[in-house]
């Protein structure tokens, strides 16, 4: 056999080098197999722990939905979970589920829409896509949304029909979105986009002639780009420069002259509403105010197109607001009035805001206005009954609304018809319901005054001739409690009238004589006027009889009352006197001890004096003699030093305990270049008996910022005297802390304000509310004690839009029976001054009128200046101040006002024009020879 070659060699090698590295990898990839297999297990184990985790979440989820499937959040939650489980069939029921209920934002259906168009991409079914993004376009008019439709739908171009299907949904888009401002354009360049694509498939190949079709068809198609840019810039859209430029260079005859006055006129109407939109860009959500405005500017314009595009764009971000709903759909109804926008407007509405009532019933009045099924109209019904509104009244008013849409449907012409039992059944559900549901959920029936009843009774009596039916249900109403009201008995009085006989005008005249409470001399005075035209003098005879009878007894009654109340009212005073007599008393007593305390101390002084003089004969005291003692004065912030050897008792401890305290929040006060009143704000009106003042205060404002320090006022003696200063380690800090003015800490108001120093701007003024006449504001008198913010929003709400409720109350947060309301114009204000003077509260006849304060006193504001008569001369006090024992270390004799000077004891003569008093004595005597202690004694001795 040949040697092999040296080709053959290195061949060979390289074989067996391959095979030991064949070698090693499998021995290292069994190596990692047997690790992998190691960390697989764990890895199964922990995503086995997470799967069953979610599974459980899952769950929860779905029966806490089948307990309250209106739960928004928990709909959302259960999605979030279900696609990352990749549940895809279960995702998509939930999906449907909320969908049905709920409109979905435009996060959640691009994933659904991108969900179903994978999905679909494997079955090649697309319907059940374009379904998907049909019911996606009716919940928001989305830019977004309309674009993924339209691009979508180019995937189906090659279908029969399919270049059709794309320009109509291409169609439908930009009449939808079109006008958007700063997202219309992306709609009209993707259209764009399509239609030169189409061209491109119809132009010729180069160097061949066309045949006539196919000129035409591209005659055709240039036209649609050149109608798509005439259109788009007729728009007033952001960019529009940009479009324009690329007209220009596209088109091969220029820009004729009909598109330039379009555009221009578009650039005017684009400069306008500029402000606007860069008021949107700015503003933080929900950007309500700013809505607002461009809503209004476009109302006056009077282009209904841009005014429902801007509409729809302040519902986008909006969707949860009721106003702005009512606000749409009154425009549509009031304006527009095209059946299925309508419609759609008002169900989009109320499917965003189930819980308000005044949607439901423009819903129902929609729908009746616009001709729809009966069936239709009873669903929506079903549906607002089971929204779950606030309050009980709100289903009394979507069951009126109900009745009258089915009273309208009837014909009272004919006896009985299916409809006008199909009403009466209504009647009587709408009772059961209101006394078993609503009573239930809400304690009360919502219908006090049983208005569903009297309009049911008005029915009979006045359509069906049906006077017994009206009797009962009459009789029915008075035995719900409104036996007693005036006005009920006078409303059924009327309805016999009108629809009975005489004999039942008087039998319920007598009964309302007899039941009557509030108003009695009133009924009393009906059933007399009856009487007069209608019955004979035995008649007459009865009714004075009947009326003196109860008038007589009603006034007893009144007196016991009168006279219960003036009882109470002397027991108060006479509580009020014994109060004031053991202030009085405890006062006196306080006196008596300052004057006993002062008298021990003026002769202690003396004490003290006396052994000064002595001091010249005795020997010096040498340092160190261990003879300590320390002077017993009064120091500089009124406090005294501890004599040697004291020791404090119980309460002594406690109050040097204080004392300490409040010396050392005095020492850190003192130190200036801790305190920054820029940054700082003074809190007041705080009660002495707040326990613990400083850490409540650090809780109460530490959501403003961050807080450097809390300087609270104390006495002498380490009390609270209820204001201080809270200060901020920044200034933006203080305007937050600022809106806490008036909250209430342990039931009394804390005021809150700016620290200035008055000393150096005496013209700043704390007070932050309006002295003049503020038309938009009502000013109410009398309320009860018991009235809160809640009840007096409640009873002014319906008289207009409330901006603000303001209680007054004492400094002690107690209520003073005033209220401020704040309403959104004049005609609201006025309206309410109109309907709610007079009216009863709790028993209380409140008054209202336009807010229009008192002027405040002028001689009350800093700065102003005062008769100089009236201003008593301030007393002058030394450097020290005024202490609280005035003691001064100087002689008296040098503080009084002697006789005209001659030769003093000293040897010293002294010719003034005016005697010298106080410290202009000490000075003249210091300068002609220092006194001795001796001569201090002789003169203390001598006066």
């Amino acid at each position: 056999m040949a040697a092999p070659s040296n080709a053959e060699q290195t061949q060979l090698q390289d074989m067996e080098e391959e095979e030991a590295e064949m070698e090693e990898r499998d021995m290292e990839s069994d190596e990692e197999e047997g690790m992998g297999l190691e960390n697989s297990e764990d890895e199964e184990d922990d995503s086995s722990e997470d799967d069953k985790e979610n599974e459980a979440e899952i769950q929860r989820l779905e029966e806490q939905l089948s307990i309250n499937a209106f739960d928004y959040n928990c709909h959302v939650d259960l999605i979030k979970l279900l696609k990352q489980e990749g549940e895809l069939l279960r995702l998509r029921k939930a999906r449907q589920k909320m969908s049905e209920l709920f409109p979905l934002t435009e996060e959640i259906w691009l994933d659904w829409l991108k969900d179903e168009i994978r999905l679909s991409e494997e079955d090649s079914n697309r319907e059940k896509v374009y379904e998907l993004f049909e019911r996606a376009v009716k919940d928001y008019i989305c830019p977004e949304i309309w674009l993924e439709y339209a691009q979508y739908s180019i995937g189906g171009m090659g279908s029969p029909g399919g270049i059709d299907k794309v320009r109509s949904i291409f169609e439908r888009a930009v009449t939808a979105v079109g006008l958007h401002m700063t997202k219309g354009q992306m709609l009209w360049e993707a259209y764009r986009e399509f239609e030169n694509a189409v061209l491109s498939t119809v132009q010729p190949p180069p160097g061949r002639i066309p045949s006539r079709e196919e000129q035409e068809r591209l005659s055709t198609q240039l036209e649609r780009i050149h109608t798509l840019f005439r259109r788009q810039l007729a728009i007033p859209l952001m960019d529009m420069e940009t479009t324009y430029a690329e007209y220009e260079e596209w088109s091969e005859k220029g820009v004729p002259d009909t598109v330039v006055h379009l555009y221009r006129k578009a650039l005017q109407q684009n400069e306008k509403c500029k402000s606007y939109e860069e008021a949107l860009l700015v503003a933080e959500p929900p950007k309500l105010a700013e809505y607002q405005a461009y809503i209004d500017f476009e109302l006056k314009e009077g282009d209904p197109a841009r005014v429902q595009i801007l509409f729809e764009r302040a519902l986008a971000e909006n969707c949860l607001v009721p106003d702005m709903w009512t606000k749409y759909t009154t425009y549509l109804d009031r304006q527009l009035k095209i059946k299925d926008l309508v419609l759609s407007t008002h169900e989009r509405a109320v499917r965003n805001c189930p819980w308000t009532m005044s949607l439901w019933k423009s819903y129902l009045q929609a729908l009746e206005r616009h001709g729809a099924d009966h069936q239709i109209v009873s669903d929506v019904f079903e549906k607002a009954l089971n929204a779950g509104f606030i309050q009980a009244t709100d289903y009394v008013e979507i069951w009126q609304a109900f009745l009258d849409y089915l009273r309208r449907r009837v014909d009272f012409s004919k006896e009985s018809s299916k409809e006008l039992e199909e009403l009466r059944a209504a009647f009587a559900r709408s009772l059961e319901y209101l006394k078993q549901d609503v009573e239930e959920r809400f304690g009360e029936s919502g219908d006090p005054s049983c208005v569903i009843m009297q309009i049911w009774a008005r029915i009979e009596a006045h359509h069906c001739k049906n006077m017994q039916k009206a009797r009962e249900l009459w009789d029915n109403i008075m035995t719900k409690g409104n036996a007693k009201y005036a006005n009920m008995w006078l409303e059924y009085y009327n309805l016999e009238r009108a629809y009975g006989d005489m004999a039942h005008c008087r039998k319920a005249l007598h009964r309302a004589v007899q039941c009557t409470s509030d108003y009695p001399e009133h009924v009393c005075e009906v059933l007399l006027t009856f009487e007069r035209v209608e019955g004979t003098l035995e008649d007459w005879d009865t009714a004075v009889q009947k009326t003196e009878t109860r008038l007589n007894r009603i006034n007893e009654q009144r007196a016991k009352a009168a006279e219960k109340e003036t009882n109470m009212a002397r027991q108060e005073e006479e509580k009020m006197e014994q109060r004031r007599k053991a202030k009085a008393e405890k006062k006196n007593q306080k006196k008596g001890q300052r004057a006993t305390r002062g008298g021990e101390k003026r002769k202690a002084e003396q004490d003290d004096y006396q052994e000064d003089w002595n001091e010249e004969s005795a020997p010096k005291r040498q340092k160190g003699n261990g003879d300590n003692t320390e002077e017993y004065m009064e120091t500089e912030t009124g406090g005294r030093n501890a004599p040697p050897g004291y020791k404090p008792t119980q309460d002594g401890a406690k109050n040097a305990q204080q004392g300490a305290v409040a010396a050392a929040q005095r020492q850190n006060d003192d130190k200036p270049e801790l305190r920054d009143d820029s940054c700082s704000v003074f809190i007041s009106n705080l009660a002495y008996t707040l326990e613990d003042p400083e850490p409540k205060l650090k809780a109460l404002f530490e959501s403003c910022g961050p807080i450097r320090q809390v300087r609270l006022v104390t006495s002498n003696r380490g009390n609270f005297k209820g204001y201080g200063y809270v200060q901020f380690e920044s200034v933006v800090s203080v305007a937050e802390a600022l809106k806490m003015d008036r909250k209430e800490l342990e039931g009394r108001p804390m005021f809150v304000s700016p620290c200035v120093d008055k000393n150096k701007n005496p013209e700043f003024k704390v007070f932050k509310y309006n002295t003049s006449m503020e038309k938009h504001k009502i000013f109410i008198s009398g309320l009860p004690f018991s009235c809160t913010k809640e009840q007096l929003e409640e009873i002014c709400k319906n008289h207009g839009t409330i901006k603000d409720v303001r209680l007054v109350t004492y400094r002690s947060g107690k209520p003073k029976g005033l209220a401020y309301v704040e309403f959104a114009d004049e005609k609201q204000a006025s309206q309410a001054v109109l309907k709610l003077d007079g009216i009863d509260v709790e028993g209380n006849k409140i008054t209202v009128a336009i807010s229009n304060p008192p002027r405040r006193n002028p001689m009350d504001k800093p700065g102003s200046s005062r008769p100089m008569g009236d201003i008593m001369p301030h007393q002058v006090y030394g450097s020290r101040g005024r202490g609280r024992t005035q003691l001064s270390l100087l002689p008296r004799s040098l503080h009084r006002q002697t006789a005209p000077p001659g030769k003093v004891e000293n040897g010293t003569t002294a010719e003034r024009e005016a005697p010298p008093t106080g410290s202009a004595a000490a000075n003249a005597a210091g300068e002609s020879r220092s006194l001795s202690n001796s001569d201090f004694a002789k003169m203390l001795l001598n006066k």
